[in-house]
């Protein structure tokens, strides 16, 4: 198949799933090359169980017809994130495109331009930038947004605390009944101090804690949001207004958002995280990020964990953008 003339807006190349797509996004927006052009994958057998290993035509069968348009006229910069977007960023480069791989692929990394990885992954090489934490959009700009977005969070009383609930995982096997615990201490602080809560559930979230949730925090004002019939998730209201904020331990995402803005963080159930999340959360304490005491808010000057930029700097920097 012949090269043909490439487009000069970047692409994110993803599988859709949400944590994959937030992190290719929140690098193309922090690169500033123009509005990037995102492409969900849909991958056939066999390429889908052996991306990202490149077999004969991949190109044209291995991703989806939208990914074979995209191949026609291939774009300058291509952003990919996860095992299967590793696989079709390979194709990509064989037909000139320049491509950034977001997570651990597997096999060396020589097969990509650039690789960014998590601190805690082993991968390293010439080509492997290395963060703290996970890519994402968290920052002033962001956060005025999301207030203004969510103006009337405003009337809430403070301190406003926000509860980012995420699920159970094999990296922070908790359970439910713990976590019923840490509604009703938040709840008894709150009632005591005063105060607001700004609550999310996420997919993973079991349906009978949502319920549990609303049911502890029934006489405190709050906004709580669960992953259904909610109306627009309020997600950067909740960070935009937040005094301080409390993170379940199971997401790297989540924590890394949190540990973005400029409040205090503390992990719940932080005992249960074991593997990668242990790590992430040692290396957070570690910077005087995470509040070192459970709901112990005194603190002194913060610095939120900003790495996206830094790493869209470099990455403009080795690719000469």
């Amino acid at each position: 198949m012949p090269i043909v003339k490439r487009s000069s807006a970047p692409s994110t190349i993803t599988d859709g799933r949400a944590g994959n797509v937030r992190q290719a996004v929140a690098l193309a927006g922090a690169l500033r090359l123009g509005t990037h052009q995102p492409l969900t994958l849909v991958p056939r057998a066999p390429w889908r169980w052996l991306s990202p290993r490149r077999l004969a035509g991949d190109i044209r069968y291995g991703y989806g017809e939208a990914f074979a348009a995209l191949s026609t006229s291939p774009p300058s910069l291509a952003i990919g994130c996860g095992r299967q977007a590793a696989g079709a960023l390979r194709a990509l480069r064989a037909r000139g495109s320049r491509v950034v791989q977001i997570l651990d692929p597997r096999i060396s990394a020589r097969h990509w331009d650039l690789v960014v990885v998590p601190e805690h992954d082993r991968l390293r090489g010439g080509n492997v930038l290395t963060l703290l934490g996970s890519l994402n959009p968290v920052d002033d700009d962001w956060l005025s947004l999301g207030r203004a977005a969510f103006a009337d969070f405003r009337g809430l009383p403070g301190p406003r605390t926000a509860l980012l609930v995420g699920g159970p995982t094999a990296h922070a096997a908790w359970d439910e009944q713990a976590m019923r615990g840490v509604f009703e201490q938040l709840a008894a602080q709150i009632r005591e101090q005063g105060g607001s809560l700004l609550a999310t559930t996420s997919r993973r979230t079991p349906p009978a804690l949502a319920d549990a949730l609303r049911d502890t925090f029934a006489d405190i004002p709050n906004v709580i949001w669960g992953d259904g019939g909610d109306g627009v998730n309020p997600y950067a209201g909740l960070l935009g207004w937040a005094d301080r904020v409390v993170v379940s331990p199971d997401s790297v995402n989540l924590l890394s958002e949190a540990s973005a803005t400029r409040a205090p963080v503390m992990v719940a159930l932080a005992a249960s995280a074991q593997g990668r999340m242990q790590h992430f959360q040692q290396a957070l304490h570690e910077r005087g990020r995470l509040q070192p005491r459970w709901l112990d808010w005194d603190h002194g000057p913060i610095a939120p964990l900003r790495e996206t930029g830094r790493i869209a700097a470099e990455v403009k920097q080795r690719l000469a953008l």
